[in-house]
């Protein structure tokens, strides 16, 4: 199977097509890159590339990335403007061109400023969000988009075993969080899939906690929740440990997110739904003593975007084909004293999955 610009921009115009709009229009974000091969900023500059439903292609492009642009390669009609006269006469020129009726959008992505410059550009415009059906052509990761991914994942496990041994009782999450992030630039990181999370005691009950000047205790869960990201693509793992001791309740909340971890990998192959995989971890959970501290769904795609289509919950029966690439990440959550969760990233293959993700899973202790 190839994978040319001429390829990719084929599969958007067929996105067109099978929703009944003239063209699919992309902003610099995930979808963006993957079409372009090319990384380009979303700041205060629009840039838009439209992909008919008849294989006609132009773009709106800031004047002074017109160089930068012309790597691309586009075969078709570039619309630049200046920061001195403004953009608008570029997206009526633009939509003159593409002489559309209805545009299919990425809802998630596409900003405010650049719908109502569309809509001024021509009032009548009709604009879907087709975030699901755009993003849908991501799902399925190529050989070198696992090969991407799987790299960025060895960063961060080598970078997760330096921090894990140079932590001592009395430093603050946010100290391990710079020497994790120091880590993890030292390893081969191109850059963070996201911010950190280091989170430990009380905190490690948030799931989308912030490090503080807390210093770390014995018997404290001290929660990891962090990503490289190399060539493009995202890692997201997420490992808790106890500092210096645990305690029996704590060792078995752990244990059974363990167990819950293990039942997706478990039901997992292709064409399984995202309902039953949450389905069967989530049922683990609520059926351990600790059920009401349940808070997330099980995971998410992970991609060029650490949080991609499909979403793994119950409700969402979109079955799910080999080459799919999703994080398995159970938690329990319990307000005011610990969070557990553990997370794998995890490919579909025809019999079952592979974890691209190999660090321990098991119960370990921080000896400090």
């Amino acid at each position: 199977m190839t994978d040319t610009l001429s390829d990719r921009l084929a599969q958007y115009s067929g996105v067109a097509r099978q929703l009944n709009a003239d063209a699919v229009l992309l902003v610099p974000g995930p979808n963006f890159t993957r079409v372009t091969a090319h990384d380009f900023m979303s700041h205060e500059r629009p840039f838009v590339l439209g992909v008919c439903a008849d294989g006609r292609v132009a773009a709106i492009v800031p004047n002074l990335e017109l160089r930068s642009w012309d790597l691309v390669g586009l075969d078709g009609p570039v619309f630049d403007w200046r920061d001195q006269s403004g953009y608008q006469q570029a997206f009526v020129d633009f939509m003159g061109y593409l002489a559309c009726d209805t545009v299919a959008v990425e809802g998630q992505v596409m900003r405010v400023f650049v719908h109502h410059a569309l809509m001024q550009a021509q009032p009548n415009l009709r604009i879907i969000d087709a975030e699901r059906e755009i993003s849908a052509l991501r799902m399925v990761k190529t050989d070198a988009d696992i090969a991407a991914m799987t790299r960025a994942i060895g960063v961060s496990e080598t970078a997760l075993d330096q921090t894990i041994s140079q932590i001592r009782l009395g430093m603050t999450e946010k100290q391990i969080e710079q020497i994790l992030v120091q880590n993890l630039f030292a390893a081969g990181a191109q850059d963070l899939a996201f911010r950190p999370i280091v989170a430990a005691a009380d905190n490690s009950a948030r799931p989308h906690a912030s490090a503080r000047d807390y210093a770390v205790q014995s018997g404290d869960a001290l929660l990891f929740d962090f990503g490289a990201k190399y060539d493009g693509f995202c890692a997201d793992i997420t490992r808790t440990f106890f500092v210096g001791d645990v305690s029996d309740e704590d060792a078995d909340i752990y244990n059974t997110v363990l167990r819950a971890n293990a039942a997706g990998h478990a039901v997992t192959r292709a064409g399984i739904t995202a309902h039953d995989i949450d389905d069967a971890v989530t049922s683990v959970l609520e059926q351990s003593p600790y059920g009401e501290f349940i808070r997330t769904k099980t995971g998410h795609g992970l991609g060029r975007d650490v949080h991609e289509a499909p979403y793994i919950m119950r409700g969402n029966h979109l079955a799910l084909p080999a080459g799919t690439v999703f994080t398995n990440e159970p938690g329990l959550y319990v307000p005011g004293r610990l969070g557990v969760r553990i997370e794998d990233d995890i490919v579909i293959t025809q019999g079952g999955c592979k974890s691209l993700t190999t660090f321990p899973k098991d119960l370990q202790v921080i000896a400090c």
